[in-house]
């Protein structure tokens, strides 16, 4: 089993091996099949171990394995050293499994791209830094794979960097995560000094030993590290640039490796953020916002990728509101839903955009249902998931973040509430819009329009039954289910339980929530219908917009608003200290050296002028203040 479970990242990291060192001679088709191999040889793998844990007793559900020793200096150890356990099995499955898939649909996306096999070996890179993340057994571990994935995703959102825009997007990306990343750090910096440790196991056994103040501050600064990952406010900006990369990769950013390794660490912390209440509170209202916020600017936006990037920020911020109300395992459930749903959606958007050659303008689509019946059908699925339209996977899952959220308080139930029927709402117009109604596209282009390749419908086929039945992993007892993955994950969330004081819900209040909102979210997929098919509406262009639509149009301005008072600001302090320290201070401090070594040189040379003469007379001068020197001192 040792050896199964460290073939797991390794096979990735061999496929990335192997593709980088023979890229210029590697045919195309060699190179995706060793990199979609590499990656569904872990998804076996990660199978096999998930079933092992799954027939075990419930307090034997953990492999520990130990590579190799990796750091041991005075008083600090670290292994290379994984843990396998129902949560990070749980991810495993994800990374592997949708990763896969999207391997498989990248073969056909980018299939005339120069940089086929560059590509491959990058996504293999990808999917192993995110296999280390989980599986690491110490914090240390999981920072090598959280800053690699940070590394990954400069790399492929910037992979057609010949576009200045795409590398703009791609440094924003890099930047603005090393923000995040700085908390992080301090907060491992912390939990060594105060534990003594930076394994997992022992900082966990040792926490009721630790001052709660001290605990309240590791656990808001490696937060502060998870916004930034897992773009929340205010570090989100970053994800919506970051479809300027391929669509493959925006799909494997938002739903199965970079965003989710915030939500990882906070899961996997579970007992230090339970016994840090402002941190919890600080986590659900960074959550409440952000989902609400992402929603509104989904609204307003008319790229079928932005809509996308800001429903990901949304739902992550869902997601942190069922962690911020210690409801661990929902969140993880709404992770995993949301992997199946929001890879299915961008992988659809990026069938659309394939067959009309590059167009993102939901404006110029319509009337694609007959032309690309896979596509409609598999998106439509999508839709109706992440709107919670029962019984696909988004609504088991939504439902008991806000049944959670309703136990909690009844303002975070509202915010969550109002956050989830915007979605339901912007998707629906995303999808009226696309592919209802009259085409909007040219004639030339409408000609031509096909239906995408097999290696593209298969994967979106794939998710789409993904999407459809995912839910049922989790049906609550309400629903006459058994809430099986709160029962697989109660090994890693039940010390939690016992710090943590919720509240549950009667099944009537339950199913009284459940249809509030499937009601109103018909009623909100009604107004769009109505709207953007019966009436045939068309967002206006974007000169012509005024007031509150013109500010949500251009996402309240908070882009503009960090140039302004951020990327300016140290623009301008960089040029001083350009103009002043280093061209005045530094430059001039080493010129001026130079120059004197150089007058220096100039006068010496004269020495050696070639005249015998002057040399025995140079020689008698030098020995007389020799003596003269040696005489007086």
């Amino acid at each position: 089993m040792n050896f199964l479970i460290t073939l797991i990242p390794v096979s990735p990291l061999l496929g990335f091996l192997i593709i980088a060192l023979n890229y210029k001679k590697m045919i195309h088709g060699v190179a995706s099949f060793i990199a979609c191999g590499m990656v569904f040889i872990s998804f076996i793998l990660a199978v096999v171990v998930f079933l092992q844990l799954l027939f075990l007793p419930e307090d034997q559900r953990a492999f520990s394995v130990t590579v190799f020793d990796w750091i041991h200096t005075a008083g600090f150890s670290a292994d290379i050293s994984f843990l396998v356990d129902p949560l990070s099995s749980l991810f495993l499955l994800i990374i592997t499994g949708v990763g896969f898939l999207i391997h498989l649909y990248s073969i056909g996306y980018m299939h005339d791209d120069a940089g086929y096999n560059k590509f491959f070996s990058y996504l293999n890179l990808f999917v192993f830094f995110m296999l280390l993340l989980v599986m690491g057994s110490n914090y240390l571990l999981m920072f090598v794979g959280w800053e690699g994935v940070g590394l990954c995703s400069y790399l492929l959102i910037g992979f057609w960097f010949k576009n200045t825009d795409y590398n703009k997007a791609a440094n924003k990306a890099f930047i603005m995560n090393r923000i995040g990343d700085l908390g992080l750090l301090i907060g491992i910096i912390l939990i060594f000094v105060n534990f003594g440790s930076i394994n997992y196991h022992e900082v966990l056994a040792k926490a009721a030993d630790v001052d709660p103040s001290t605990i309240s501050l590791i656990t808001i600064l490696l937060f502060i590290g998870a916004m930034g990952k897992s773009a929340q406010i205010p570090l989100y900006t970053w994800l919506p640039d970051a479809m300027a990369g391929p669509t493959p990769v925006s799909a494997l950013i938002h739903a199965a490796t970079m965003v989710t390794a915030g939500i990882y660490m906070v899961a996997r912390n579970n007992v230090l953020y339970s016994m840090s209440p402002a941190a919890l509170q600080l986590v659900l209202i960074v959550g409440l916002a952000t989902a609400l916020f992402a929603a509104t600017i989904a609204v307003a936006q008319n790229d079928i990728k932005k809509v996308l990037a800001y429903s990901t920020v949304s739902q992550l911020g869902l997601i942190f509101v069922a962690l911020g109300v210690g409801a661990y395992s929902s969140g993880i459930f709404h992770m995993a839903t949301h992997a199946f749903f929001k890879a299915l959606l961008f992988l659809g958007a990026g069938s659309v955009i394939h067959a009309l050659s590059g167009e993102q303008d939901i404006r110029r689509m319509g009337g694609l249902k007959k032309h690309l019946p896979i596509t409609y059908l598999t998106f439509l699925v999508g839709v109706l998931a992440i709107s919670g339209i029962p019984p696909f996977a988004g609504f088991f899952s939504k439902d008991e973040i806000l049944a959670n959220a309703f136990a909690q308080s009844p303002v975070a139930y509202g915010v969550a509430l109002l956050a989830s029927l915007l979605t339901s709402f912007y998707m629906f117009r995303l999808f009226f819009l696309t592919f209802l109604g009259t085409p909007r596209a040219s004639h030339e282009v409408m000609h031509h329009i096909h239906e995408s390749p097999k290696s593209i419908t298969v994967p979106l086929i794939v998710l789409a039954g993904l999407s459809l039945v995912g839910g049922f992993m989790n049906v609550p007892e309400v629903l006459g289910g058994s809430a099986w993955l709160n029962e697989f994950l109660s090994p890693v969330f039940a010390p939690s339980h016992g710090i943590l004081e919720l509240h549950h819900l009667e099944h009537s209040t339950e199913l009284v929530l459940m249809g509030v909102v499937v009601t109103l979210t018909v009623v909100l997929i009604g107004i769009a219908y109505s709207t953007y098919v019966k009436k045939s509406d068309v967002p206006a262009a974007e000169g012509t917009l005024s007031g509150v639509h013109n500010v949500v149009y251009h996402k309240y301005y908070i882009d503009e608003l960090y140039d302004a008072i951020v990327v300016k600001p140290l623009f301008w302090l960089s040029k001083q200290f350009d103009g002043v320290v280093e061209r005045l201070g530094i430059d001039g401090i080493v010129n001026a050296l130079g120059g004197v070594v150089v007058k220096g040189s100039q006068v010496f040379r004269l020495l050696q002028n070639g005249s015998i003469g002057f040399y025995i007379f140079a020689m008698a001068i030098s020995i007389i203040l020799m003596l003269t020197f040696f005489v007086i001192w």
